[in-house]
């Protein structure tokens, strides 16, 4: 039975239990008095043998996104965001699954050299790249290098020792591009690296780029911000950058060959946001291609996507084990856990939004507004706000917090000399430890005098 065959019953049962099943990778199964699994794998009991605050991800769900991107985009067109998550058994799924992989470090580079990830599947990008990223890039011979200012193609053409392809990082019109209220919107022009095109500067941009030749210029790079759940800004994105590839060929009888419109497709995570549509976005991402190609006289380029919160989020699990809990006096409840701030910064950074449920048994008593606060003695340390859970809630209870698989664990800190949690990767029933717990050795390990 589907996590979404049991929702009628889960309302009927425990209504502060219900399980959104669009926020919830797909094998979750609810088998009763609170215990829910993963991948075949009980998450309660996962959380006593590994201790929390521990992430889940489920590899069967991080592999379907894979596929369900490789078959709206096509072969060698889907290129995952390895900011999203960086491990190497995640880089590993995704090699076998055909993607192409997007990298902003030596050190995310350095995780795809340890699986043998192709190189000329990867796509190098960051507006302030360091000489170690580009020497590490160029070494290991990336297929793609993004351009995002000027002096990058000194020290890129300085260091290259064959042709090495680039892209230009175009940066529309901020507001061209942004559906209000449909996501969260990329920097504006001034806080970001990128030039605006066509324009004197990218004018200037092409021909110093041409003026390498060991330098190729093969394409055109975009994002629109993420989040995003309507189609309206990708499609403005294509339109805007076929009509810099005509200038392109007008101007300096160069023909774009790829076009990258980026990631930042919506992947829901409290109940009422809904999935991405992939599968139309693609098909709609085509027919808009094809004819602003055919409008300005271009050959029609490759379509490139870089999807990264898309591909993983939903498939990750954070599991907490509760600390305190303050009744409010309207009714409403206080609950602190043993995580916060150092495994998921992003409520703090840019309000993101979550949801958690009662974990391993079956609360007593109606649902009561919850906010979930971490241990971390910050006013930002809030992981969750109004989330229904039993009033009978107490400290040792465990909460599962789904949409985790994202911006979670790579932007995990030491805050208050906390370790971060592991990573446990959970299949057919199946469950192994991918990235250890942090230990105090580790941290301290850092520390020399």
């Amino acid at each position: 039975m589907s996590l979404s065959d049991l929702i009628p019953s889960l309302r009927t049962s425990l209504p502060p239990q219900r399980l959104c099943a669009e926020i919830w990778p797909a094998s979750t199964r609810h088998t009763g008095h609170g215990a829910i699994s993963v991948g075949g794998v009980d998450l309660a009991t996962l959380a006593e043998e590994h201790g929390t605050p521990a992430y889940v991800i489920d590899e069967g769900e991080v592999r379907d996104h894979c596929r369900e991107y490789g078959a709206a985009f096509g072969p060698g067109r889907v290129v995952y965001a390895a900011k999203a998550l960086t491990s190497r058994a995640v880089l590993r799924w995704v090699r076998e699954e055909g993607l192409g992989l997007s990298v902003w470090s030596e050190g995310q580079l350095s995780v795809a050299a340890a699986v043998g990830f192709p190189a000329e599947r990867i796509v190098l990008h960051g507006d302030a790249k360091t000489p170690a990223d580009l020497r590490a890039a160029l070494d290991y011979g990336v297929g793609r290098v993004v351009i995002e200012s000027a002096s990058e193609v000194t020290r890129l053409a300085a260091l290259a020792e064959r042709r090495q392809e680039v892209l230009i990082r175009v940066l529309p019109p901020h507001d061209e591009l942004f559906d209000g209220g449909a996501g969260i919107p990329a920097a504006r022009d001034a806080d970001r690296f990128g030039v605006c095109a066509p324009g004197a500067a990218f004018d200037d941009l092409v021909r110093r780029i041409v003026a390498q030749p060991k330098l190729a210029l093969v394409g055109l790079d975009c994002y629109v911000g993420s989040q995003i759940s309507r189609f309206g800004g990708y499609e403005r994105a294509i339109q805007r950058l076929v009509a810099v590839a005509g200038h392109l060929a007008r101007t300096h009888g160069i023909l774009v060959r790829e076009i990258n419109i980026g990631g930042g497709q919506a992947a829901p995570a409290v109940d009422g946001e809904s999935p991405f549509a992939v599968a139309a976005f693609a098909g709609r991402a085509r027919a808009v291609l094809g004819l602003a190609c055919e409008r300005a006289h271009v050959p029609e380029p490759d379509l490139v996507v870089t999807p990264g919160r898309a591909v993983v989020a939903r498939a990750g699990v954070a599991l907490y084990r509760v600390v305190a809990v303050r009744r409010e006096p309207e009714g409403a409840q206080l609950v602190a856990v043993d995580g916060g701030l150092s495994d998921n910064p992003r409520p703090a950074l840019y309000g993101a939004r979550y949801t958690a449920v009662l974990l391993g048994r079956a609360g007593a008593g109606p649902a009561v507004s919850s906010t979930i606060v971490g241990r971390h003695d910050e006013a930002g340390d809030v992981l969750a706000r109004s989330v229904p859970l039993p009033a009978d809630l107490r400290p040792g209870d465990l909460l599962a917090a789904p949409g985790a698989g994202a911006y979670q664990l790579p932007l995990a800190s030491n805050y208050n000399l906390v370790g971060r949690p592991p990573l446990i990767a959970v299949r057919d029933g199946v469950a192994r430890v991918i990235v250890r717990r942090e230990t105090i050795d580790d941290v301290l390990s850092r520390d020399l005098a």
